[in-house]
């Protein structure tokens, strides 16, 4: 979650103007999908579209700095230190074979049985033909990068 602004807050660098429309709608979409009621989902379904929310803004940063080069490397430290984007996923992406990586769950050992990853880092050409795979954290459906 992004720090509150106050006077005492440092300004945003030169280049925020082209960036704030779409990071605040998807804090917005964010924030809409917080206040609803989950009343016929399963508790970790409830958080699937915030996790696929926070991928997206995270995502279009990175496409911004590294791919389009639109913004500055200021604006983009700025982000990172102000938390409009996930720094560690980021950094993942980075890493050959993690490009498409939908979140840290996936690939953190502690939280999968025998120290494996997530079922959707398994590339689907090794997958059963016609088996539906969705990963139980974040609800991706496939993150391998060797599709």
């Amino acid at each position: 979650m992004p720090k509150i602004k106050t006077i005492r807050t440092k300004k945003s660098p030169e280049g925020w103007e082209l960036i704030e429309p779409t990071i605040t709608e998807i804090g917005n979409q964010i924030r809409d999908v917080e206040n609803q009621a989950y009343s016929d989902k399963k508790k970790p379904e409830q958080f699937w579209e915030i996790y696929k929310l926070h991928h997206q803004r995270s995502r279009y940063i990175y496409e911004m700095y590294y791919y389009k080069k639109e913004i500055s490397r200021e604006l983009y430290e700025y982000c990172l230190q102000e938390q409009y984007g996930d720094a560690s996923l980021i950094a993942k992406w980075k890493k050959t074979g993690y490009e498409k990586l939908c979140c840290l769950h996936c690939i953190s050992k502690s939280q999968h049985n025998f120290g494996g990853t997530c079922i959707c880092r398994v590339p689907k050409a090794k997958l059963e033909e016609g088996k539906l795979v969705q990963c139980k954290q974040c609800g991706c459906r496939g993150c391998a990068s060797g599709d």
